[in-house]
């Protein structure tokens, strides 16, 4: 299996040695595979259930009360379907994504308003929805000490300090999608090129992902140029880094592409919601490459927010 899956239980319960062995297991799949799923996290599935069912609320809603929280990417509300292709990243012009998607994310101002108004703007709530709101705010702190958690562990795994991650993670910029994959009942037989999310890689450090199984679900490009199905366990986490992780080890681990393929004939009920936590750090964090021995590349030292913006701008449908 290419994506491994990874008890966290001993990391957070065992010895030294228990801890280094599941650092290790994480160092392997993030070179291996850029992807593993994670058990003993201790995130209640009641959580993740809840906020889940919450969203569905939301997107059940007729197309003329979400469009009152419509927004474009990058804002806080509703992305309606065919604002975001996330091929375009790749420079691949492509059909829009046949998704809808409900975005908040971190919310505490710094005080500058260039800052906050793209970083860390109000996160907007349905009014239809009473309970989506308490819902994802614990949905998201659980995701950010969890988030964080992981980047604790990933630094063990490079024989860093604990805290060579976590130090840029003091007042992090993150953003929570809610994404609904409509059944081919409601988008039609998708157009050639089409899919749910096409091709991309993540931005930012780590990504925690709650996934729903499905025919058109998530697959990972492995190392020798194949498109794989994605495992999935119930009680697993889908964990993998961005590009700015990526580029952080210096390419030691890969930023791995994937894709979620549209709807199938074959099931053309399916619908599917997936809650997708993508983790970065302090907007002003200067990124500088961990080069060889540990990695492989030295790449010029960057500024979070200017490399994140920039790729964030790609993926827009204008």
């Amino acid at each position: 299996m290419t994506v491994p899956l990874v008890d966290l239980e001993p990391w957070f319960h065992g010895s030294l040695k228990d801890r280094l062995k599941v650092a290790d297991q994480i160092d392997r799949a993030l070179q291996d595979s850029g992807f593993l799923l994670v058990t003993g996290h201790g995130v209640a599935k009641s959580l993740r259930e809840d906020t889940r069912r919450q969203a569905r609320r939301f997107f059940g809603l007729p197309g003329e009360t979400k469009q009152r929280y419509a927004v474009s990417v990058g804002g806080r509300g509703w992305l309606p379907p065919g604002v975001e292709a996330n091929a375009y990243a790749e420079g691949t012009e492509t059909p829009p994504d046949l998704k809808e998607s409900y975005s908040v994310g971190a919310d505490a101002a710094v005080g500058i308003p260039e800052i906050d108004d793209f970083w860390f703007a109000p996160n907007v709530w349905p009014a239809e929805v009473p309970f989506l709101e308490a819902t994802a705010v614990e949905y998201m702190a659980r995701m950010r000490r969890l988030s964080d958690e992981l980047l604790t562990i990933f630094a063990v795994a490079l024989r860093l300090p604990e805290n060579h991650f976590i130090a840029h993670t003091r007042h992090p910029t993150y953003t929570f999608n809610i994404n609904w994959y409509p059944p081919m009942t409601v988008v039609g037989q998708p157009d050639n090129g089409q899919f749910r999310i096409g091709p991309h890689t993540d931005f930012g450090t780590v990504t925690v992902l709650d996934r729903e199984a499905g025919v058109g679900g998530l697959q990972v490009f492995t190392k020798d140029g194949r498109w794989e199905n994605a495992p999935y366990h119930p009680d697993a986490f889908t964990i993998n880094i961005g590009d700015l992780m990526a580029r952080w080890t210096g390419d030691r681990w890969r930023s791995t592409r994937h894709r979620v393929l549209p709807p199938h004939a074959s099931a053309p009920d399916e619908d599917l919601v997936s809650l997708i936590f993508f983790y970065e750090t302090d907007h002003d964090a200067r990124i500088t490459s961990l080069g060889p021995p540990i990695g492989k590349t030295n790449y010029p030292e960057v500024i979070a927010a200017d490399y994140l913006k920039e790729k964030l701008d790609a993926i827009t449908v204008t």
